[in-house]
Formats: structure tokens, sequence, C-alpha cells
């Protein structure tokens, strides 16, 4: 089904073109125009076929998603709140980069999420529906226009928003290559990180595509127990096999895959997990970015997470350290306006 012109690659563009009756070599230029920033009163679309403007003017007026909701924090992150066509919201985030010209921009792939991690506040509201290639293509387009807005532009995106990427896969390649393109968005393929909490088939399925992407998976854990406290799915994918599909996906691609690993205090934070995490990751090549934690107030299991002491974080991270493995410290942004991902959905519903 297509509603917007987001929903469409130059191929399936071309072809509604054909079935209106007009060239089907226009699509590439409306496309180009389109993720431009480009709308259908500009001097961009000066050229086409005045039926062809006032047919895609009748069938496409109005994107897959309005603005529902706005938050900045005092570091410059911008949360946005979108609301789809069904009414249902989801979230994209855009974090400004060291440098002063750019910025990086963090998208969901569903609608809510099923994974139940239980430090989370996307969990609590369960699992609602995917989102379509569109609507993610959407999210890209939003954000991109708010990184211009404050003279900044949108370098590097990562699906680790609202939901499992790996899970919605068809969806979130499609809206990838989209990204991609050099005639669309003009991303890069180098630029898109996909984030998993380790679906293990999944993870095998993007590497078999052989798309230039990187690869983060949420660890959290050291062992099998603790990972499963905090992510239900880590029963059904044990650690060994997690990492040995990341190790599949790095032989492939060539490039470290990312561990993620949020601190929870009394958790997951002690120098003996610490140990524990460097000895599964000596012998790879893989980077750990060690997260400080966004309180999201009671879990699914009444539990209120708070985030490891600085003392506590930086003695974690000297252990890596110290047994050689890759890790560094990834900010911790928008506190101040609750910018853990789901808490904007969840305050506004």
């Amino acid at each position: 089904m297509f509603h917007t012109l987001t929903d469409f690659d130059p191929a399936a563009l071309a072809q509604r073109f054909a079935g209106w009756g007009f060239k089907p070599s226009h699509a590439a230029r409306v496309l180009r125009a389109f993720y431009s920033g480009d709308d259908l009163a500009t001097a961009a679309w000066h050229g086409l076929p005045h039926g062809l403007v006032e047919k895609l003017r009748a069938e496409f007026p109005a994107g897959a998603a309005t603005l529902a909701a706005r938050q900045v924090a005092g570091d410059g992150t911008t949360k946005l709140l979108l609301r789809l066509g069904d009414g249902r919201t989801v979230e994209s985030v855009l974090m400004p980069d060291f440098r002063a010209d750019r910025a990086a921009g963090c998208l969901s792939s569903q609608v809510g999420c099923a994974m139940g991690c239980d430090f989370c506040a996307t969990t609590k509201t369960g699992f609602e529906r995917n989102l379509t290639a569109g609507e993610i293509v959407e999210q890209f387009l939003a954000l991109r226009r708010e990184a211009l807005a404050i003279g900044r532009r949108l370098q590097t995106v990562v699906f680790m928003g609202m939901g499992e990427p790996l899970l919605n896969l068809t969806a979130v390649l499609e809206a990838v290559r989209r990204l991609a393109d050099n005639s669309l968005g003009a991303l890069g393929w180098r630029q898109i990180t996909v984030s998993t909490v380790g679906i293990v088939p999944g993870m095998d399925a993007l590497t078999a595509t052989g798309l230039n992407l990187h690869l983060a998976v949420s660890l959290h854990a050291p062992d099998d127990a603790t990972r499963a406290r905090l992510l239900p799915m880590g029963k059904r994918f044990p650690i060994a096999d997690i990492l040995a599909a990341a190790d599949r996906f790095q032989a492939r691609r060539g490039r470290p895959v990312t561990i993620q690993y949020c601190l929870l205090a009394g958790v997951n934070d002690t120098p003996e997990q610490a140990r524990q995490l460097a000895a599964l990751l000596g012998p790879r090549r893989m980077h750990v970015n060690l997260l400080r934690y966004n309180p999201t107030g009671l879990s699914l299991r009444g539990i209120a997470y708070e985030p490891a002491s600085d003392a506590t974080a930086d003695a974690f991270l000297a252990e890596l350290r110290a047994r050689n493995v890759v890790a560094h410290f990834r900010r911790s942004r928008g506190p101040d306006i609750a910018a853990a991902c789901g808490q904007l959905r969840e305050r506004v519903a």
C-alpha cells in the first residue's frame, strides 16, 4: 500500500507513473527532488508535465507522519514523537556531534517492542506493529530537517530506537537502501548502524545481504543468567551463539562489531563482570560501548534500576582496558528531558 513518496523506490514509482500514462523516467527526478527537501510547489518540479504534478499532489497530499511532540535538551539533543497515519506514535532522536556541523540520528523500526528488556521504557507499552519502510524513511527526513534548522548535517543514523530491527528486517533493509542511495537519502552505507538485542537468525540474514553496514549488539551482561533477567530474549539465544553470529558478520564485513553494555548499579557493573566480559571479547576485535543509564522508573518486574556510580563505571572501564579490550563511554544524551527510548511516547500517551 503506497500512501506517500517515502513508500516508493525508483522502480516502484516508475511503474506507478507508467500506469498513470507518464514517462517512467520522471520517477528518478521526482524522488531526487523529494529527498532533497523540495515540495510540490517549488521550482525543482518545473519542467515536469503539469498533469503529473497535479496527480502527485492529489495522490500524496501529506507525509507518512506528523509531529506530535518535540523536546529539546540542554545539550541540544532533540527528541521527536511522530504520529503515523493510523494514530500510533513513534520516537526519533537527533544528537549533535562534537563537530559543530554534524549530527547523528536514532531511528525506530517498530511501534513499541516485544523484547521485554526490563530496564527499557519502550517495553512497557508492548509491541503494536512493524513500521513500513516509508515510515522509517519519514523519520530520517524529519531528523534531517531538524539538523538543517540548527546548521548541522545528519551524518550517521542508528536503528536503536523503539523496536527490534532484525524482527522487521525486510522493511528496515528497504529503508536502508533508500537512505544510503546517492540519488535519494545520500547517506552512504557506512553511515548506518543496525542494533540488535541478539536475534541470531536475523544477524545471519543481515550478514547474508552483504550490505556494507555496521552492526551493534546489545549485550548488557557477560553471563547468560544475568542477561536473561535483563533481556528475556537471552533465554532463547545464549551469549556464545550471539557472539558467534557477530563473528560471522565481522568476518564477512571486515569491520568491528560494537558491543553495547548499559551499566546498571548492582546488577552488571562489578569488576568481576568486567573481567568476564573481557574474557569473552579478548580474542575478538570488537569495540565496547559503555552506556550510562537514563532511569525510566519502575520496570515491568517492579525494579527501579539506577545508573552505576561514576567511580564504579570508571573501574569497569579500567578493567576492560587493562585486558586490551577497546572500550569507551558513549555520552548520555538528554537526561534533562528523560530522553531514554520510549519515555516521551509513554508520557504523551
